[in-house]
């Protein structure tokens, strides 16, 4: 979906427990964007909203970049059923120790399809669906997220290649095709909890994300 108006709008320091950081806030516009929802008329323009927190320059090499999507349930509460306060929390970390990076975080609760939309598929998840069949079941396609806008954020931040943090394939693909080379994939595996195993395996074995060390469920 094409984008428009993509501008910072804010840039403040931002202190964490892994290290000094700024936080710069992005703005863009959606044109035409497509439903991922069955039924639902698409509308004309989406807004949307991205953070990026920063440590160190940027510029003299291509930086580490993670592209994480909104977890509230995880990033705020913890949640075992996810892995990805795990995988903030390490990006967090290798930034930290490289002294420069970026982390884009963008608001795609349960991979774009919204936090109501998340808790009911973790309703049908207790009731025996996997993570892919949940969001079918709800009219959903297994993942509704695209990564125009953190490619968009990357070029006016003025980063031509990066070194990018994920497991998954789709992440890389959208960057390169935009134009944002990666010249490096740093792994995002983190150890599985029992309560996250078939959720990582269905990441792996339906999703194509790239898990290697992944101990099967007992």
């Amino acid at each position: 979906m094409p984008l428009k108006d993509v501008h910072k709008v804010a840039d403040a320091d931002f202190p964490t427990r892994w290290g000094h950081f700024r936080i710069l806030g992005f703005t863009g516009t959606s044109v035409n964007p497509e439903p991922c929802c069955n039924g639902h008329k698409a509308p004309e323009e989406k807004h949307e909203e991205m953070v990026a927190v920063v440590m160190g320059d940027i510029h003299a090499a291509p930086p580490i970049v993670r592209i994480h999507s909104q977890c509230l349930t995880g990033d705020v509460f913890h949640s075992l059923r996810c892995d990805c306060r795990q995988q903030l929390e390490l990006a967090l970390a290798k930034v930290a120790e490289e002294g420069t990076g970026v982390i884009l975080y963008e608001q795609k609760e349960g991979r774009g399809i919204g936090l109501m939309a998340k808790l009911k598929a973790y309703e049908l998840q207790d009731q025996g669906l996997d993570t892919v069949e949940a969001n079918v079941q709800l009219g959903y396609k297994p993942d509704c997220r695209d990564f125009e806008m953190p490619a968009a954020v990357l070029k006016a931040m003025k980063l031509p290649a990066v070194r990018l943090i994920t497991n998954n394939p789709e992440k890389v693909e959208a960057l390169e095709a935009a134009g944002i080379k990666v010249v490096e994939r740093i792994s995002a595996e983190v150890a599985p909890e029992k309560t996250n195993e078939r959720y990582l395996q269905v990441k792996r074995e339906k999703m194509g994300h790239l898990i290697d060390g992944l101990v099967e469920a007992k």
